[in-house]
């Protein structure tokens, strides 16, 4: 039984956690979320569970766990509406975006919930956060630049250090639209790698703390005759489910000419339960059987990188964290065994 400092243990797990989201780093920020919420919820200190409850929420989306991010989202819409409202505002927007990436309607009610709670307690995080969150909306929906401009209009100077990143992500949209941005110099590395005209780098900066989609965005819209970036991103936005996002950027690609690009999951990966494609059930038999990323490769001979996208794609589809987890959710799901259609 803990009888220590119950306050000094939470600020070892809330500072750090926080530390590291401020800095979109949630890889890390999770080993504090994590046993955070335990230890939180096992002595009903409410106040910090339900900021770090609010972090998880972040970093399930950030991170591709969509229906995590989803369900913790709705857990904070239960709480009371009374002296929740940045909680509320996080978990409307997050619940939208998630509706929103997957295609699924009822989003946009969500976002002016989110609006409407802002205007009455306004501060430059959430017009930001609300900002960027229409203006990928509006993209989603095929809207043009003139909409994503207006949501995004408020954007203006990178400002102090706790919303630099909210204002690079909705200078980002903007530049994604074509629109006039500002200095990026001040903004945070990824945005200004992608706005500065190095979509890998900010790319690669994203894949490295495990975020697929943001990683995917940057490459989809780096550049209209890049197709080796887009068929990357056509790739990640497949494996999360991000339907209309890949959907915009086949269309990119089959105007640009390029053969066999699939219209969506073929049947057989459509009715795995996981949505694996044939190669990566066959990844997936092969982490079970204990192999590292680099001896898989060999054995398929396909490049390193290859196979750790592939295993990305297998935890974000099983919810796994690690690859015990991953080979544990298959056995359980009947797919270690498995192998449905790849997507061409």
């Amino acid at each position: 039984m803990f009888c220590g400092d119950e306050l000094g243990v939470v600020r070892a797990y809330e500072r750090p956690a926080a530390v590291l989201a401020a800095r979109r780093e949630w890889m890390l920020a999770e080993r504090y979320i994590e046993p955070g919420l335990v230890f939180c919820r096992e002595r009903g200190l409410e106040s910090s569970l339900a900021w770090l409850t609010v972090l998880a929420a972040e970093a399930g989306l950030a991170r591709g766990r969509w229906d995590d991010a989803a369900s913790t989202a709705g857990t904070i819409l239960t709480w009371p509406a009374e002296g929740f409202s940045h909680p509320r505002i996080s978990a409307l927007v997050i619940l939208a975006r998630v509706r929103a990436r997957r295609g699924e309607p009822g989003y946009r009610p969500l976002l002016d919930e989110a609006a409407s709670i802002a205007k009455a307690a306004p501060t430059v995080q959430a017009a930001l956060l609300i900002g960027a969150a229409r203006a990928e909306a509006a993209w989603l929906e095929g809207a043009p630049a003139e909409r994503i401009g207006a949501e995004t209009a408020s954007a203006g100077e990178p400002g102090p250090s706790d919303v630099r990143w909210f204002a690079g992500e909705t200078e980002a949209w903007r530049h994604r639209a074509g629109l006039d941005c500002g200095d990026p110099a001040e903004l945070p590395e990824p945005y200004r790698l992608e706005i500065t005209g190095d979509a890998e780098g900010a790319a690669s900066w994203w894949q490295e703390r495990g975020c697929a989609y943001d990683a995917a965005l940057a490459l989809a819209l780096a550049g209209p005759g890049d197709r080796a970036a887009l068929r990357r991103a056509l790739d990640l936005l497949q494996g999360l489910g991000a339907h209309p996002a890949a959907a915009a950027v086949a269309r990119r690609l089959r105007a640009l000419g390029e053969q066999g690009i699939p219209r969506g999951p073929r049947a057989a990966t459509a009715a795995n339960p996981a949505g694996l494609t044939r190669r990566e059930a066959e990844v997936l038999q092969l982490v079970a059987a204990g192999l590292s990323n680099t001896d898989i490769a060999a054995r398929l001979v396909v490049s390193d990188r290859t196979v750790d996208n592939h295993v990305s794609a297998i935890f974000r589809k099983l919810g796994a964290r690690t690859r015990g987890e991953a080979s544990a959710r298959a056995v359980r799901l009947g797919l270690a065994g498995s192998a449905g259609d790849e997507v061409a």
